[in-house]
């Protein structure tokens, strides 16, 4: 049935679009990685630049603000020192993100702490803290709340603790411990990301849009480059098969007729009766030999041009090829039960070639007992297996057999290659051989 000459235009449109779709979802994945990761950047970086806000408050209020009221008192439990800390702590430190204070004493007592009930409390300080009193340096982490020192601080979830030294009138340094809610850390990062998120990724979209109408040009270009190497490829095999049938008719018309009436014209002389006994007899084997040259030829004409190729379809002509190998001795099988219609002349011609040229080398170096050829198609796609019993070989002989001048494989690999198809071969020795043939419809 002759196709629709909208198909072609349909099919092409349908390709561009699909390949033109593959590229809008690989850019909204792109934008969405993209997304993702400056999310995760920004929040890196907000969490970094409000730890770094904290510490600065942190200084700020306890070298600024509490430092200056600090008297020896509050080193021994003084209440009136303790009284004029706390109502600079109450009215000057504690907002809503710094949330707690604790002033230790070097040997882990807390000489003060918003918390009353910390007061005078004694606990082990940790490395780190004794690094930060003895070098004058302040440091940032997160409050481990299972710590019994900590454990008025639970309530509040997840902490930040700034600490850093101040020093009381008699010069002892005491570690000053600010707490500060991590959830302004978070919202830090949240807000950065908030503020350059709009840009860069509206950036990636209109690139994205811009980059749209080029893919969709490119897309049909592609396409109309594919019809033309398509077409090119069709007119390649026409101009083969009508090469092919006019070899094929030649020779008929010629040589094999020729060689007919010589057989003739031998048969006839031998059965003469003015021949001699001994000519007779030679003349009757050269006609048989003459019969059989011409047998050879009608059967390379076949191979050459099979006419019931395109007058009867694939599988009659796979059938009679593979009555070839019958008669070597060698039991065959066609199976077609996967083939749904008929394929394509130029996808049946190719397929035929392939079974050929398979069945060739099984006939010349296989030394098989069994061939089965299956034929089948599925989602517009040929495929033809030709399978052998016979010695097998490696596959990684294949290049070096071709510069040997053995391309006959080489060669088919190309031609289906050109037509958009896959030609793979599967052998090992001792364990047979499979051809496998790929044909997409065009």
């Amino acid at each position: 049935m002759p196709r629709s000459s909208n198909a072609p235009d349909s099919a092409g449109r349908w390709t561009v679009a699909r390949q033109v779709s593959q590229f809008t979802l690989a850019g909204i994945v792109a934008v969405v990685i993209v997304g993702l990761a400056t999310a995760v950047a920004s929040r890196h970086v907000g969490e970094r630049e409000a730890v770094v806000d904290a510490r600065t408050k942190t200084l700020a209020k306890a070298q600024g603000l509490v430092e200056p009221v600090v008297r020896d008192g509050l080193l021994t439990g003084n209440p009136a020192a303790a009284r004029k800390v706390g109502a600079v702590v109450q009215r000057d430190v504690l907002d809503d993100q710094l949330i707690r204070v604790k002033i230790w004493n070097r040997d882990g007592t807390i000489v003060y702490s918003d918390e009353p009930r910390l007061i005078g409390s004694r606990y082990t300080l940790a490395p780190d803290d004794l690094a930060a009193l003895d070098g004058g340096v302040i440091k940032a982490d997160v409050s481990d709340l299972s710590k019994p020192e900590n454990r008025f601080e639970r309530t509040y979830g997840k902490l930040l603790e700034v600490y850093l030294p101040i020093r009381a009138p008699n010069g002892q340094r005491l570690l000053f411990e600010g707490y500060f809610r991590y959830s302004a850390v978070s919202s830090s990062g949240a807000r950065i990301w908030r503020s350059f998120a709009p840009i860069s990724l509206g950036a990636l979209v209109a690139l994205e849009l811009v980059q749209l109408p080029l893919a969709w040009s490119l897309a049909r270009r592609l396409r109309q480059r594919q019809r033309e190497r398509e077409g090119l490829l069709q007119r390649a095999i026409d101009a083969s098969d009508t090469e092919r049938r006019h070899i094929a008719a030649d020779i008929h018309d010629g040589v094999v007729q020729n060689l007919v009436g010589v057989a003739f014209t031998l048969g006839g002389a031998a059965r003469r009766d003015d021949v001699q006994p001994e000519t007779a007899q030679l003349l009757g084997e050269s006609a048989n030999e003459v019969r059989v040259s011409v047998k050879a030829l009608r059967s390379l004409l076949v191979e050459i041009y099979p006419p019931n190729l395109f007058d009867e379809g694939l599988v009659p002509a796979l059938t009679d090829l593979l009555a070839r190998a019958s008669g070597r001795g060698i039991v065959t099988t066609l199976d077609d039960e996967g083939l749904t219609g008929s394929p394509p002349a130029a996808v049946s011609g190719l397929l035929y070639r392939a079974a050929q040229e398979a069945l060739r080398n099984v006939l010349a170096h296989a030394d098989a007992t069994t061939v089965t050829m299956r034929v089948s198609d599925d989602d517009r796609i040929a495929t033809l297996e030709v399978i052998d019993d016979g010695v097998g070989f490696d596959p990684a002989q294949l290049p070096s057999r071709a510069r040997e001048g053995h391309f006959g494989l080489h060669g088919l690999t190309d031609l289906v290659g050109d037509a958009g198809g896959r030609l793979s071969v599967e052998s090992a020795p001792g364990a047979g051989t499979t051809v496998r043939v790929e044909v997409p419809f065009t």
